[in-house]
């Protein structure tokens, strides 16, 4: 029998690249011999991220849509027409017995292709409220994989499997490595830790605030672990020089930062949410306003509406961050109820739950 021969699609953003690159991790296992190609946007963090994690990946000229008139809009019709034209030479010259979306621009045009080329495909859909492409695309999809309730109001019902997202693997136990992570980050014991993560490219508004609560934090106890994210880290690293804060562009060790934090300020992009439920922290939600249909305010309140977390919308942090995160910090019982609750929604065999379904489409 011919090794299988697996294509996957999606990015823009970590949150659609991670799972992309998981779900492959797990199949490579499965089919040693399998080959593997990913799809992206050419001028995306996709480009970088996927052949660091070892897999061959070919770049589509395509970005989404704007939401008011600008240039880009302008070119999205030629965009398009060249990613359809070069996802079919793709296709044609790979020759998958699958193809697998994980959500982002660049799956539409090579998950289209593969439904009319007659290839078995599916979609990963992250969020709580499904993108454009995903919607487009669930129609001819064999399975979709998703991680929130109720979403039968936007694809087939029969086609729908509640699997959660894929996360890192090393978050599943990090419990047992709390003493290695306060070494790690230095930390001084005695102290609340907090954790500032705004995402994979990091998050303007969140940098802001914490920024200007510093003096705050100290006058709380409160040591800081602030990830700032790549486009920021010129502007904020300065502050890493007062004590006991320390900012890091990226934290390539999230297993042991999420060990060392007492209490958790996030985005609340689908793939931060997955991850925090398996760690299990009490967590300040601030969800970006700037993204598709809202989604991240939705993909909080799914878990904030469980007593399983916190939530401050942007324009109220003037109003309300101070008092909330003083009143979380002064009860400890009140943070390991959050963190006992949050937990109570992790998905914690998602990426094989995935890989199972994928295999099934192999096999048929």
């Amino acid at each position: 029998m011919k090794p299988y021969k697996i294509i996957l699609s999606g990015g823009g953003t970590g949150g659609h690249i991670y799972p992309a690159i998981a779900i492959a991790n797990e199949l490579k296992v499965r089919f040693p011999d399998a080959e593997f190609l990913f799809v992206g946007a050419s001028d995306r963090m996709e480009m970088e991220k996927v052949p660091q994690a070892g897999y061959a990946i070919k770049g589509l000229w395509i970005s989404g849509i704007q939401r008011k008139l600008t240039l880009k809009n302008l070119m999205f019709p030629f965009k398009l027409i060249s990613s359809l034209w070069n996802a079919l030479r793709i296709i044609k010259n790979f020759k998958p017995d699958v193809a697998i979306g994980t959500g982002g621009f660049a799956s539409g045009p090579l998950l289209q292709v593969a439904n009319f080329k007659g290839v078995p495909t599916l979609l990963q859909e992250q969020n709580s409220y499904p993108g454009i492409t995903n919607k487009f695309l669930a129609s001819k999809a064999k399975k979709i994989c998703v991680a929130y309730d109720n979403l039968e109001r936007f694809f087939p019902n029969e086609k729908i499997i509640k699997t959660g997202n894929p996360v890192r693997q090393g978050l599943l136990d990090i419990d047992d490595k709390r003493e290695e992570a306060i070494k790690y980050f230095n930390l001084k014991e005695g102290k609340i830790t907090l954790l500032v993560i705004g995402g994979s490219l990091g998050a303007r508004r969140v940098n802001q605030l914490i920024e200007k609560k510093l003096d705050f934090f100290d006058v709380q106890n409160v040591q800081v672990i602030w990830q700032c994210g790549k486009l920021y880290y010129k502007q904020y690293k300065i502050n890493g020089n007062t004590k006991y804060v320390q900012v890091h562009e990226f934290l390539n060790n999230m297993d042991l930062a999420y060990a060392a934090a007492d209490v958790v300020i996030s985005r609340a992009g689908a793939g931060s949410v997955s991850e925090l439920c398996i760690v299990g922290k009490p967590v300040i939600f601030i969800p970006s306003p700037n993204v598709a249909e809202d989604h991240q305010t939705k993909n909080a309140m799914a878990v904030v509406d469980k007593d399983a977390a916190l939530i401050i919308k942007e324009e109220d942090l003037e109003a309300d961050f101070e008092n909330k995160f003083s009143q979380l910090i002064a009860a400890p019982e009140r943070q390991a109820e959050l963190g006992r609750n949050i937990k109570k929604l992790a998905l914690v065999n998602a990426t094989k739950d995935i890989a199972d379904e994928v295999e099934k489409l192999l096999k048929k």
